[in-house]
């Protein structure tokens, strides 16, 4: 079981916990240098994916306007092709 515990966490389990604090000391004192909060990092990331989705959206409607477009021209193209070759 030991041997399973220290596999997945990559050492020992002491080790690890004394790895995990040095290294959130380290981004902690980063963050506060440059005054950036966990809450800040959640919401810029949420804001992210909003913002994202939204204009996917967008791009999609774009694409739905094009398509519109084209068609009104495409289509009684191609009725016409078809009539005309209907009567060979």
């Amino acid at each position: 079981m030991a041997d399973e515990v220290n596999r997945f966490l990559g050492d020992s389990p002491a080790r690890t916990i004394v790895k995990l604090i040095v290294v959130s000391l380290i981004v902690g004192f980063v963050m506060t240098v440059f005054d950036v909060r966990p809450w800040d990092v959640f919401y810029g990331i949420r804001d992210f994916v909003l913002d994202l989705w939204h204009r996917g959206f967008k791009a999609l409607g774009a694409v739905g306007d094009y398509l519109v477009v084209g068609a009104t021209i495409v289509i009684p193209a191609f009725v016409i092709l078809r009539i005309l070759s209907y009567r060979r």
